[in-house]
């Protein structure tokens, strides 16, 4: 199983993946496999006092219990392979440890599984990770909503309080309108009550502003039409006076 590591600074880097396949060898070099356990078992005849020697009954007792462990092992790592399997062409979010050491995540669709010395390992975009390591399987369906009702409500936080908006603002809160009109019924399911309530008072809001800036436009053009009928009538009356 080789992988490629990226160089910084004329250093190695371990990747995320390694990380997670180095944990993973580290936890198999800590157990005991069936050889392990019978090298321990001839040293064991090997050096055992011969004054009070080890009964043979208690050798095979010993084997037999090892014998049931590893089938235990086996029977957990064709569980594990069945489990990896089952995960190829789902996304998920896999669990790593950061550079800083706080816990990270990687998410991505499983394209295929490996499977190596009785352990499965799932690959996204071409590297590897422990199915151990496998934290949460989500819908796509369910990502993409939970993503966009994410984003929604991060920009309609990001506009001012309602009573402080102006036409600058008009463009985002018609572009946020539009987004909600046009989700779906399981999309909306995403977006708290209170933010479509935050949602509408600034629509509403909005609208008022337009309202009065209308209004203010029409007073405007009636000003200066009264305006326009005083002047034509001045200049009448300075004819007629003339006349």
């Amino acid at each position: 199983m080789a992988l490629m590591a990226p160089v910084q600074n004329g250093q190695i880097v371990e990747t995320e993946s390694q990380k997670s396949l180095k944990k993973q060898q580290t936890a198999e070099k800590n157990s005991m496999d069936k050889d392990a356990f019978l090298q321990l078992l001839v040293a064991q005849m090997q050096y055992q006092d011969p004054l009070e020697p080890t009964s043979n009954t208690e050798f095979v007792s010993q084997y037999a219990q090892f014998s049931q462990v590893e089938q235990m092992q086996n029977m957990a790592a064709t569980s594990e392979l069945a489990r990896a399997t089952s995960l190829v062409g789902d996304y998920v979010y896999v669990k790593t440890t950061g550079s800083d050491g706080e816990p990270d995540y990687v998410y991505g669709k499983v394209d295929y599984v490996a499977f190596e010395n009785n352990k499965a390992y799932v690959s996204i975009e071409e590297s590897l990770y422990s199915i151990d390591d496998v934290d949460t399987v989500v819908d796509l369906e369910y990502k993409d909503a939970y993503d966009k009702a994410y984003d929604f409500t991060a920009r309609l936080n990001k506009l001012p309080n309602p009573t402080r908006v102006d036409m600058s603002n008009a463009e985002e809160i018609d572009e946020l309108e539009k987004i909600y009109n046009e989700m779906n019924d399981y999309e909306k399911s995403f977006i708290a009550s209170d933010t479509v309530k935050k949602l509408n008072k600034y629509v509403e809001r909005i609208k008022e502003i337009r309202a009065a800036a209308e209004e203010a436009e029409k007073n405007e053009e009636t000003e200066g039409d009264g305006e326009t009928g005083e002047e034509s009538g001045t200049e009448g009356t300075e004819g007629a006076d003339k006349a």
